[in-house]
């Protein structure tokens, strides 16, 4: 076969750029005068349009665009735009015989050296189809020259039989860094990266285009400053008349930005994915702590009325003492599990971080033990945060005995905080100021598959009986009903970063902080009336019981129905109703009780932290499960407004 010439050949290299044009197939090249009238053709454009060159040379390049278009006046909106900058676009063209296809179309300017513009490149590529065609050029040396020199968007240069450089574009330059002395002359496996020359890929693209007529493929190159880019890459064998291999066209394209907006849509996917998750969970949890906080209502409740009317029979009075003990210890399991679910019922305040963790420093010590030293970093100044301080205490141990246990020979942790402003939305945060407080550790860290497990709840490491698996994600959830969020970071052996992101309270309202009644020696002082009303009807018992413990007349009604019948018929003192509950809620019961006996008062007992709205969202509430010293401290508060 028969090498081509090198660039000291008597091969001129201006038919160098004819044999390029003429073997890139894929894509139709052709040149417009200033006006926008096609001065030359070649076969691609034959191949998309449909046009002879005796019927469209001469001819307006507007007769390929839709009705539509044209009467939009996008052909010369194109050539103004051109005609400065660069055009580049996509739309529906026309054949000669009616038909459309879809299109990528590069129009580049084409001036002379002192900057004359002589007309117009115009790079087509159908994109529905797809097939190779062979194209003809039937322009002068110096149109090829300037065409080809025009195109900026893609690199097109050419490859002796060998796979070495022998002429370079204006595209080429730009996408990839070098001049044209720089890299003529050069093998083109220097634009693949170390990987792909030890696999022998330039090798085998050269032996794919030869074998199958071209070789297109997408793949990482790299740039005379050694940065990577994701090109497109087509590869066509140039061939004599004689059919003797002459060399290789190639095409690149820069497909960097498309690539990325792809992984960016596939990371988006994901992390809905895991966000729509954790909020099934959390639904999940929040049921299930909803039904164990009315049966821990049973228990408590029942516990301490037969506490009270037992004697000190030292063979009983341990036995209920550890009973109560232990639900006790279940009221702080479906907390944590509220807390994860976003459910649990939150005493918002201003917080100063600093001043909280300096007065949890001596627990901090004794739960972490002499084998860890504690580091703090606060900046001078730390303007307070919208939170539940006992909840972010909670969540701080939580996280500092998370470190503790990851760092069994001992180790530092420093717990800093760092004021933030986010002026777009990152993830679950909003825009807005923030409070990042930040507890890292020295410890074993976490792999990716743990870490993205780490905030479910019942998920841990620890072994059996060391972990209930609700630390994290109860963190998690105070995070995120407080409007902040959760951050992990972290990697096997190099420890654990966790952050805590609170929003500031910049013009925010604080509510109110309600007037706390003298804690109550369980004893109503006042003969009421009350009507109690619950759907479970363990709980009602419950609630009943303790009521009638505390000196109260007690009337049941096991739904909102049942309760207005009761209210026709008998006065009521008091009502004091359940939240969730079928067909009307005990905030829709407590809405119908205002309109129709306006001085009636109600209580709200409610295991979770629903954001009522109208009369009912100032109703006074009381958290489930409570117990008799709650109870008559609720009654007092409310009985002492009226």
């Amino acid at each position: 076969m028969q090498g081509v010439a090198s660039s000291n050949t008597p091969m001129a290299v201006d038919d160098r750029y004819r044999l390029l044009i003429d073997a890139v197939t894929d894509y139709a090249i052709y040149m417009l005068d200033v006006d926008g009238r096609v001065v030359s053709w070649n076969a691609g454009a034959k191949r998309f349009k449909g046009y002879e060159e005796s019927e469209i040379i001469g001819q307006h390049f507007s007769r390929f665009y839709t009705a539509e278009d044209r009467a939009a006046g996008m052909p010369q909106r194109t050539l103004d735009q051109a005609a400065n900058e660069r055009f580049e676009g996509e739309g529906w063209r026309m054949r000669k015989d009616g038909s459309r296809f879809w299109c990528h179309v590069v129009v580049d300017p084409i001036r002379s050296p002192d900057g004359e513009l002589l007309g117009f490149a115009k790079i087509t590529r159908d994109l529905t189809e797809r097939k190779l065609a062979e194209e003809s050029l039937k322009q002068s040396e110096q149109q090829f020259r300037l065409l080809v020199q025009s195109v900026t968007d893609y690199a097109i240069y050419m490859l002796d039989p060998t796979g070495v450089v022998t002429n370079w574009n204006a595209g080429a330059q730009r996408i990839k860094g070098y001049q044209p002395e720089e890299i003529i002359g050069q093998h083109y496996s220097l634009f693949f990266t170390e990987e792909d020359r030890q696999k022998g890929t330039p090798q085998r693209g050269l032996a794919t285009a030869l074998r199958d007529g071209r070789f297109e493929s997408q793949g990482l190159r790299v740039r005379k400053d050694g940065s990577r880019f994701w090109a497109s890459v087509v590869v066509d064998p140039i061939r004599s008349d004689t059919g003797a291999l002459v060399g290789f066209a190639k095409v690149t394209r820069d497909i960097t930005d498309s690539v990325e907006a792809q992984r960016a849509l596939e990371n988006a996917r994901e992390a809905l994915f895991q966000a729509q998750k954790m909020e099934s969970l959390g639904r999940l949890t929040g049921g299930i702590a909803h039904d164990f906080n009315n049966l821990l209502m049973a228990v408590v409740g029942g516990l301490e009325i037969v506490r009270r009317r037992v004697d000190d029979d030292p063979r009983i009075v341990p036995l209920l003492d550890n009973a109560i003990h232990g639900a006790q210890r279940g009221i702080s399991l479906s907390q944590r599990m509220l807390a994860y679910a976003r459910r649990q019922e939150l005493h918002l305040e201003l917080v100063d971080l600093s001043a909280l963790v300096r007065g949890m420093a001596d627990l901090l010590r004794q739960s972490l033990g002499p084998w860890i030293a504690i580091e703090t970093r606060f900046p001078l100044s730390l303007k307070p945060v919208l939170a539940d301080a006992n909840q972010v205490e909670l969540a701080l141990l939580n996280l500092a005995v998370n470190a503790r246990d990851a760092m069994p020979n001992g180790g530092t942790v420093i717990i800093s905080a760092r004021e933030h402003r986010l002026d777009t939305k990152d993830g679950a945060l909003e825009p807005g100021d923030y409070v990042c407080l930040a507890l890292v550790d020295e410890g074993t860290g976490m792999d990716e598959v743990t870490l993205a497990q780490a905030m479910e709840p019942f998920f841990t490491t620890k072994g059996v009986g060391k972990g209930t698996g609700l630390g994290l994600s109860m963190v998690h959830g105070l995070a995120a009903q407080s409007g902040g969020r959760l951050l992990l970071k972290s990697e096997k052996g190099s420890g654990t970063t966790a952050e805590l992101w609170l929003p500031l309270a910049v013009n925010v309202p604080v509510p109110a902080e309600t007037e706390r009644v003298q804690q109550s020696e369980s004893q109503c002082l006042m003969a009421l009336k009350v009507l109690a009303v619950d759907d479970d009807p363990l709980v009602l018992m419950t609630t009943a019981a303790m009521l009638e413990e505390l000196g109260c007349e007690v009337i049941e009604a096991e739904s909102a129905e049942q309760a207005l019948e009761v209210l026709t018929r008998q006065g009521i003192d008091l009502v004091l109703t359940d939240q969730a509950m079928p067909q009307m809620t005990g905030a829709q019961l407590a809405d119908l009780i205002q309109q129709r006996y306006p001085h009636l008062p109600v209580i709200l007992a409610t295991g979770y932290a629903d954001k009522l709205g109208g009369r009912a969202g100032n109703l006074p509430r009381l958290g489930k499960p409570f117990d008799m010293d709650a109870l008559a401290e609720k009654i007092k508060a409310v009985m002492s407004q009226l």
